[in-house]
């Protein structure tokens, strides 16, 4: 073009019919955009980056239509060009703007970058609409030289906007997402380049070269190839464009055939060349015996599904992105919503998308038997023996289980024997085993889908992984409900043992009671305190009846004033040699904490001071007040712990020095109990002197008055 328009309304305006290179450059790139087109609409399944490179490839097509037709003598106007190209260049630079907002998520700063951009397009059309109307150049306040700068710095700052975006979209691509992203740029990039060169090199020189005008067409043709590759590549178009994996297999058999058969050619030259008079009899044998291996290994349904799956998986872009589709499974496995066997099969079941399942799980008996149901009924399951084939199988092979490929091919599936009843469930159609260890703990059966019809190896890799990771999932559920159990018979035993104790000194009163009765039965205060101790162990059995219904001990917290609570348990302890001292008593001395829980622990230390005394020496209770706590010291001049027992032996459970008549749990109790409300026990002793506990209480303030004082009798 000898100018930016005088040429073009000769070579391209005219009626003539004479062919140049622009042409089938140009016939080229319609053709290339134009399969580009089309192989998006068939995969586009309603995505939006879809539907912009849908928008891009339509107009790159019909922008190198027009040129091809206005080269070929068609009456092409050179603005209706123009205006192919500016919607051509700026429906590719939306392309790039959407992938690069796409790497910000849903993120506020990317919706941002796209709405901004999309202004910045609206204005851009609207100046290239302006600049591209014929009669802009007439009725527009600029000289024709000017206004034809102008039309070529636009054309400049498009291809330099799309350069931006593809070096920003490369720059913030990863190490692995590169490997997809590449072709992009490299396709996008190629034409963008090259509209920068042609067009700065017109600015330059005030025309556009014809040449560069001319190649452009297959400059641009060349670079739709790189396109598909990179969307291929790219896992978050997901618009499975790529060749048939048919014909890459035929494709890729013939070749192989072929190679094969060059090297038996060059074999059998060479056994000819070197095989003297038997040359050519060894040549007709050795050419027949690798014809007949030859078809031998292309008629193998072993070899051609390996070569399948070879291809499949080096050959092409994988049908999941597995990022996405592992953190969809975890989020649904690690859910709160469902019970863990429902997430287990909701967690399998997605994957296909399936809309339910049941889940087998291995018993304590070694027996299957279902454990959880999502949208589906309960099975009939006769017997439980009869999966023992099913599981055997699964634990040797780990293979997911096709349910229509078993009935129409069993071969596939030798030694595996399904029950009638298993295979009569309405809608069966996968069975995923949950291996772990090497150990079958499961497997779930997945419902037929509507949308998957069949699955191949990518999808039973996917299901056998997820198999796996459902196991273990599995298998701490279980660990958690027998950790649960077990704690609730531990806290059943403890309170049986603690109740147990209790009721053997209640059955002290008793005896002791009788044992007094002949000597003291004619008076009149024996009686009275016959009654009272009478009335107590009625009362404390009831409340020990009341415990072992509701399984909570000692959850009636109260203020209670130590001094007239330590009065009352001395005074019943004195009944016995010898008689226990009450000392001082700070007088705000207050604690909370459940009444009958804190006199058991008194009253037992106490009762232990006066068992290890003779009846001569003294055992002596006083309180202190020490800042924000409150000391209880019960001190006697007994036998005395070495230190070594008093820690291995004193508060360890059902370790007791009273023989037959003792339980081993009252110090243990005692100590659980003083510590569960923020307390502690401490000791100190030495053999054939004496011992010292101290039991450290928190204080507490009155509330609302004077704290509670009630006497309930003795205690023992």
């Amino acid at each position: 073009m000898e100018t930016l328009y005088d040429r073009r309304d000769l070579d391209i305006g005219s009626a003539g019919s004479r062919m140049n290179v622009g042409v089938p450059s140009y016939l080229f790139a319609f053709f290339a955009y134009l399969v580009l087109a089309i192989l998006i609409s068939f995969s586009w399944r309603g995505r939006p980056q879809g539907a912009l490179i849908i928008l891009a490839a339509v107009c790159s097509t019909v922008w190198a239509g027009a040129i091809a037709a206005g080269e070929f003598g068609a009456r092409v106007s050179f603005e209706m060009i123009q205006l192919a190209e500016l919607s051509r260049n700026l429906s590719w630079c939306l392309f790039l703007l959407d992938v690069l907002c796409k790497k910000d998520g849903e993120s506020p700063r990317g919706a941002l970058i796209f709405r901004l951009s999309l202004g910045c397009s609206a204005v851009l059309l609207l100046l290239g609409i302006l600049f591209t109307t014929p009669l802009a150049s007439k009725y527009l306040p600029v000289s024709e030289t000017l206004f034809r700068e102008i039309v070529l710095v636009l054309w400049v700052v498009l291809s330099l906007t799309g350069l931006i975006l593809i070096e920003q979209i490369f720059r913030n691509s990863g190490a692995t997402q590169r490997w997809s992203t590449k072709f992009l740029c490299l396709g996008i990039g190629s034409f963008f380049v090259y509209d920068f060169f042609m067009y700065s090199d017109a600015l330059l020189f005030k025309r556009i070269s014809l040449d560069l005008w001319e190649a452009r067409g297959l400059v641009n043709g060349m670079a739709a190839p790189l396109i598909v590759i990179a969307i291929a590549r790219n896992p978050k178009f997901e618009l499975n464009i790529h060749v048939s994996r048919h014909v890459v297999f035929h494709t890729a058999t013939i070749m192989g055939a072929g190679v094969y058969l060059l090297l038996m050619a060059t074999a059998g030259y060479f056994i000819r060349y070197y095989g003297g008079t038997w040359g050519s009899v060894l040549q007709i044998v050795f050419f027949f015996g690798a014809a007949v291996l030859l078809v031998t290994l292309m008629f193998s349904d072993k070899i051609r599904a390996q070569v399948r799956v070879l291809l499949s998986k080096h050959f092409f872009s994988y049908k999941h992105d597995y990022r996405e589709e592992w953190l969809k499974f975890t989020q649904t496995l690690s859910g709160s919503d469902d019970s863990v066997p429902e997430r287990v099969i909701q967690s399998i079941a997605k994957l296909t998308e399936s809309p339910g399942g049941i889940l087998w799980e291995k018993n304590d008996a070694g027996h299957f038997s279902v454990l959880a149901r999502w949208h589906m009924p309960e099975p009939d399951c006769a017997d439980a023996k009869s999966l023992d084939s099913l599981t055997l199988f699964m634990t040797r092979t780990h293979w997911v289980i096709d349910i229509n490929e078993y009935n129409e091919d069993p071969e596939k599936y030798a030694g595996l024997l399904l029950p009638e009843w298993l295979l009569k469930i309405r809608n069966i159609w996968l069975l995923v085993p949950l291996i772990l260890r090497d150990e079958c703990l499961g497997f779930v059966l997945v419902r037929r889908s509507d949308l998957y019809h069949a699955i191949n190896w990518e999808d039973r890799d996917l299901l056998k992984m997820a198999g796996q990771h459902a196991a273990s999932h599995l298998a701490q559920y279980r660990a958690d409900q027998a950790l649960i159990r077990s704690r609730q018979f531990e806290a059943f035993n403890r309170l049986s043992a603690y109740i147990v104790h209790d009721l053997k000194n209640i059955l002290a009163q008793q005896s002791l009671i009788i044992t007094n009765a002949e000597k003291h039965k004619h008076k009149p205060e024996f009686i009275d305190d016959v009654l009272a101790t009478v009335k107590n162990s009625v009362s404390r059995m009831t409340r020990l009846m009341e415990q072992m219904r509701s399984g909570v001990r000692g959850d009636l917290a109260e203020d209670i004033e130590l001094g007239s609570l330590l009065a009352r348990l001395v005074r019943a302890a004195s009944t016995r040699e010898p008689k226990p001292v009450l000392g001082s008593v700070a007088s705000d001395a207050v604690v909370r904490a459940d009444r009958e829980q804190l006199s058991t622990v008194f009253g037992h230390i106490i009762q232990n001071a006066q068992d290890a005394t003779p009846a001569t020496a003294r055992v002596a209770v006083s309180v202190e007040k020490q800042g924000q706590t409150v000391h209880v010291i019960i001190e006697d001049a007994g036998t005395g712990m070495d230190r070594a027992f008093i820690r291995d032996r004193l508060f360890s459970p059902f370790d007791s020095t009273k023989g037959l008549t003792g339980m081993g749990v009252g110090a243990f109790e005692s100590r659980e109990y003083i510590r569960s409300v923020g307390g502690d026990i401490l000791v100190a002793s030495e053999p054939g002197v004496g011992s010292q506990f101290t039991i450290i209480l928190p204080c507490s303030p009155l509330d609302g008055g004077e704290a509670s004082t009630e006497n309930e009798g003795s205690q023992s």
